[in-house]
């Protein structure tokens, strides 16, 4: 059967979930969890919400898929003890530290791989599974070809996202709200840097394209593919940050898709809580241009009509869909919003209305045009329908019994319900009936009085044999049953630990620091080579996303999951930053892969970074094999999408150069040839004035993107000077560079 799996922020919109057909809840911990900003569960709340959940057969994974610095370990492994204790189903993890004391220690808590690990292929989802993982959660931007192809070849769980929020970036791969705003997204704490007006310049001759919201992405609705979908193990609604109206909403339309019940009318439903507009995304092949909704970030609601004259100080609105008094509705107004709620509505006599369907006036300050669009922003009847279905029982289990009631013998009642059995005796003994014995009516009653409960009577036995029962006693016995019953079904939740063995150690010799280098053009290069720098990565770099892996000779720069299966028997090869390895335990693992080198994160700063080569040592007893970016723009996302297309200058890309820009500075736009493209950050990091203070380093990697080759020159020229201690002024220019994280955490 199908999962489907809803998000829950709080115990309200866990219950609107429940209440309106999910199979499975997704929520987060006040820590480690990818959505910082939701209300969250702590430990107390989370155990009601697991016995609240499994008494209704619906499962409970837990979010614990942010990056995990090295002093947060311990507090990581505590918190994953106490959710197993509590009897989660699953974790959802990014770190590879989260990923291993999970399979490493847990037999009946499972490991789901995150979204965050940026899994879109067949060879990263097999390393995933060969390391224990019994779900994996893949990227949104893959069709539902491949996401089937991969289900078939790979035989492990999958789940895909099919409806809310889409990151435009593929999620992970996004460092812009972290570098920018020291908010980080693998933290949990995305600011919604993509969610800002930017404008979009063409480089090469200075004009702009214009100011938008160029990389707001539309919301996922994949509503009207629901046979396609069938076939995946868990279909995932996003919204952890959403209100229990909108869970309530989305759960329930997709519930009936599943169960083959859905109207048009449901469909169109969904307009009616939070939407950005709609796009089938890239799992149904949604065009890169109509990816983004470029007008506006936020609630779009739902158009109703359109200003349609001025008559007697008010204004008519012509409608397509009734409007009530008291809904909130957004008028369009020379691209800019008018956002009111409709405290009065009048008729063409000026006379007070709750309602209407054709024509209705309202009466505001502010100047509208013939032809504005009113949009209703929250459809106050439909929330207060909504708010009906938030604690209701989706369903109610079956309970059966077998009543035995003798004169002169205790009652005793054997029921039945949640695949669990509960034998109830009473303390007394039962008399026989003078006038008028119990009837079998008068026990079912009785016992039917359940709607307190999840249970409704089922099969019923009893044999009248002249015996009076008291009611009060009945009642009695049906408290006892559905207590003992909800006591024996969440008692059968297995919460079992494995005894982990002692790991080998893996350590590497101290070598000489030395420079390495990224490059983007056959230039960059050959200026690295005629500097003398050994290790340019170039053409065997193999990046995380979008990957068809070729057969390479020597060293490749590994940036994704599925390169590593792909090459670690045939290549050596390093780790880039992209895999986010920001502790000693994510860099043991790789080793254990076959990693040469591991590429520190970019979010790690100075402390932490030691922090990570002691504990590697300590458990080691030896040094960590360490690469780590000094000089560059940092790539701030890698998107699928292409901003250029959007602005109807697809194919420009390689005859011009382009750049986003807001009120802080621009980002540079690099262009790859499968259409797809890296936003760089406009300054430079530059830790060159560092590295001398920077222990246990092996390799220190210069990143060239833009850079021409005089400039490649020059900077691989201070770098060295810097590196061998012959260089005494620093090389750090404030207007154009930055130490990024380097002396600052990172929230």
């Amino acid at each position: 059967m199908t999962e489907l799996l809803a998000p829950a922020g709080n115990m309200e919109a866990l219950k609107a979930a429940i209440s309106n057909g999910c199979n499975a809840i997704y929520l987060g911990m006040q820590k480690f969890g990818a959505r910082a900003y939701s209300s969250n569960f702590d430990l107390e709340t989370l155990e009601e919400a697991v016995k609240y959940a499994h008494l209704r057969d619906v499962k409970i994974y837990v979010t614990m898929n942010t990056i995990v610095f090295e002093n947060e370990i311990e507090e990581m492994k505590t918190q994953m003890d106490a959710l197993n204790n509590i009897g989660v189903d699953g974790v959802i993890v990014q770190d590879l530290a989260a990923f291993d004391y999970m399979v490493s220690n847990f037999t009946d808590m499972e490991a789901h791989c995150s979204t965050q690990m940026g899994i879109d292929d067949l060879e990263g989802t097999l390393l995933l599974k060969d390391l224990g993982a019994k779900r994996v959660v893949l990227s949104r931007e893959l069709e539902i070809e491949k996401v089937k192809e991969i289900r078939k070849m790979a035989k492990v769980p999958l789940e895909i996202f099919v409806h809310g929020a889409l990151c435009i970036s593929y999620s992970g791969n996004c460092l812009m709200s972290g570098l920018i705003g020291y908010r980080s997204g693998n933290r949990g704490r995305c600011v919604g840097s993509c969610r800002k007006p930017f404008e979009l310049l063409d480089k090469t001759d200075g004009t702009s394209l214009g100011k938008s919201y160029i990389l707001s992405a539309k919301d996922l609705n994949t509503i009207d593919h629901i046979n396609d979908l069938k076939g995946i193990d868990s279909l995932k609604i996003e919204g952890r940050m959403k209100e229990p109206a909108y869970v309530a909403n989305v759960v329930s339309k997709y519930r009936k898709a599943l169960d083959n019940t859905v109207t048009e009318k449901d469909k169109d439903d969904l307009y009616k809580t939070f939407n950005r507009t709609y796009t089938k995304g890239y799992l149904f092949h949604e065009d890169k241009k109509d990816i983004t909704n470029i007008l506006r970030p936020n609630n779009s609601g739902f158009e109703v009509g359109r200003i349609s004259k001025t008559m007697k100080g008010m204004y008519e609105i012509t409608l397509t869909r009734p409007l009530n008094q008291n809904d909130i509705i957004r008028i369009s107004h020379n691209n800019e919003d008018i956002n009111l709620t409709v405290v009065k509505l009048y008729d063409r006599d000026g006379n007070l209305v709750n309602s209407a369907d054709k024509v209705c006036y309202i009466k505001i300050k502010e100047k509208l045009s013939k032809g504005d669009l009113v949009y209703i922003s929250k459809d106050v009847q439909y929330y207060k329908e909504l708010e009906t279905s938030l604690d209701k029982e989706f369903k109610r289990f079956n309970l059966d019994m077998k009543v035995y009631a003798y004169p002169g013998a205790k009652l005793i009642v054997d029921a039945e319900g949640l695949g669990c059995n509960y034998m109830y005796e009473s303390d007394d003994v039962l008399e026989e009936a003078i006038n008028n014995p119990t009837s079998r009516d008068q026990v079912i009653k009785q016992l039917s009085k359940l709607n307190d409960s999840i249970f409704e009577l089922g099969h019923l036995e009893f044999d009248e044999c002249n015996a009076f029962i008291p009611a009060k006693l009945l009642n009695t016995a049906r408290r006892q049953i559905v207590d003992g019953l909800y006591g024996s079904k969440l008692n059968r939740q297995k919460k079992r630990t494995k005894t982990s063995k002692s790991p080998e150690k893996i350590g590497f010799e101290p070598k000489k620091p030395y420079l390495t280098a990224t490059v983007n053009t056959k230039a960059q290069y050959d200026a690295c080579i005629s500097q003398g720098i050994h290790e340019v990565y170039f053409e065997n770099v193999i990046r995380r996303n979008q990957n068809q892996y070729k057969e390479k000779d020597g060293q490749v720069l590994v940036g994704g999951y599925g390169g590593i299966y792909h090459y670690k028997d045939s290549n050596p090869f390093i780790t880039d930053y992209s895999l986010n390895v920001v502790n000693s335990k994510a860099c043991y693992e790789l080793y254990k892969l076959g990693a040469k080198r591991v590429t520190l994160s970019y979010e790690l700063n100075k402390k932490q970074i030691d922090d990570l080569i002691q504990a590697y040592k300590k458990e080691n007893d030896s040094l960590p094999a360490l690469e780590m970016i000094v000089y560059g723009k940092a790539p701030l996302l890698f998107t699928k999408y292409c901003a250029m297309k959007k602005m109807g200058e697809c194919g420009t890309c390689k005859t011009k150069s382009y750049e986003l820009k807001d009120e802080h500075g621009s980002f540079p736009i690099l262009s790859h040839e499968d259409c797809s493209m890296t936003i760089l950050n406009g300054k430079n990091l530059n830790l060159l004035d560092e590295m001398s203070n920077i222990q246990n380093i092996e390799a220190f990697r210069l990143n060239f993107t833009v850079e021409s080759e005089a400039e490649v020159v020059d900077i691989i020229k201070k770098a060295q000077s810097k590196l061998d201690g012959s260089g005494f002024e620093s090389v750090f220019n404030q207007s154009t560079d930055t130490r990024g994280h380097f002396n600052k955490e990172i929230m």
